[in-house]
């Protein structure tokens, strides 16, 4: 078993305000993607929201790994966490014109949170300027989009921009570079997962917002609340805590690699899915005794679809319980998108009682106080 490097008396960083104030902005950018893609339901609107939020995704596991290496505790650290929000808060502002004259905002915005954050990074780890290149491409390739405005090129420069920092670590390896302090990561990124979850509710009050007050739309809104207590349930009735005591099993590398793979590249799918889910759940709330055009219905089945295979990612590079159960009912998710063809509140109810049979299963097949694989025993999936 990996020894722990949390020594006696060593300091553990939580999560502090001034983290909760800058995900705040941050879920106001997740808001804008989300609108964007209720607007532009199709292909394209996906691929632009997927564009933007991988970008956005690194930057934001950017400030999560800076705070887990240097608490906000002085007024020197607050300022520059706090221009890293308005660097946010520009981007988000941005978001939906991105790809329709606003792109080169977007892309000054993600400058400054690339600027901030290197600049108070490097206090603590100054390995952080091996990778600042990488980040600096990436602001250029957006903004030079927003010049270009229009056209394929723009979605070309805006893919090289989420490319460049996702091969990163395979250019320069982060392990051994960085430490990480488990339960401030594990606590942080799962903040944000309930905060998008948060969205998915919103969605249903905003479907509902124009909709016949009866008995039938408060079916459809508590059926629409039940499938976001599903994710909820699937993602923090243990896996949250199994998740930090592998984490503080492993070694500096180990961790480092770890960190990168489970809340990084898993959850890139985990919360693109949770916002997918959203959009699709915020136009069949108010319509759900009707059918849905396929947009909608593909998007709620396989924004839970895309949830679940983050989650197994997530689950397996963790290694805190068996997945086949999860990969399945994302298999089975995806299927049921027909049914949204044929009714809005049925697809929803049928995704209600597939994450609840799932979990229900997982349950009895697998004792609650059974310990974690690679805490000295392999995984059994």
């Amino acid at each position: 078993m990996a020894s722990s490097p949390v020594a006696a008396g060593e300091e553990v960083y939580r999560v502090t305000t001034l983290e909760l104030f800058f995900d705040l902005v941050f879920v106001f950018a997740v808001t804008q993607l989300s609108h964007v893609l209720v607007k532009e339901l199709n292909p394209l609107g996906l691929l632009q929201v997927v564009l933007m939020f991988g970008v956005l995704w690194w930057m934001y596991a950017g400030y999560a790994w800076l705070t887990n290496t240097l608490a906000p505790t002085t007024a020197g650290r607050r300022l520059l966490i706090l221009v890293g929000m308005g660097g946010f808060f520009m981007v988000a502002l941005a978001t939906p014109t991105a790809f329709k004259g606003g792109g080169v905002l977007w892309g000054i915005g993600y400058l400054v949170l690339v600027l901030a954050h290197v600049t108070l990074y490097m206090q603590g780890n100054p390995n952080i300027l091996r990778v600042l290149p990488a980040n600096l491409l990436a602001a250029a390739l957006i903004i030079s989009a927003g010049v270009l405005d229009h056209g394929a090129p723009v979605y070309v420069l805006w893919t090289l921009a989420l490319v460049v920092p996702i091969v990163q670590p395979y250019i320069v390896p982060a392990g051994g570079l960085f430490t990480i302090q488990p339960a401030h990561i594990v606590e942080r990124h799962g903040l944000l997962v309930m905060i998008t979850i948060g969205e998915s509710v919103i969605a249903v009050g905003a479907g509902a917002e124009h909709a016949h007050l009866d008995a039938g739309l408060v079916v459809a809104v508590l059926l629409g609340l039940a499938l976001a207590a599903a994710v909820w349930w699937s993602y923090f009735a243990r896996d949250d805590e199994r998740a930090e005591e592998s984490l503080t099993a492993a070694d500096d590398v180990r961790r480092t690699q770890m960190t990168m793979f489970g809340y990084f590249y898993a959850h890139i799918p985990l919360i693109v899915g949770i916002i997918v889910a959203a959009a699709g759940m915020g136009q069949a709330v108010g319509h759900a005794w009707d059918h849905l055009h396929l947009g909608p219905a593909l998007a709620l089945a396989g924004g839970i679809a895309l949830y679940l295979a983050g989650d197994v990612a997530f689950r397996r590079t963790m290694r805190i319980g068996a997945s086949r159960i999860r990969l399945a009912a994302a298999v089975v998710a995806l299927a049921l998108t027909p049914l949204g063809l044929w009714s809005a509140a049925a697809e929803i109810a049928a995704l209600v009682l597939l994450l609840t049979a799932a979990l229900a299963l997982e349950h009895v097949t697998t004792r609650p106080d059974a310990p974690v694989p690679g805490l000295g025993q392999s995984s059994g999936d």
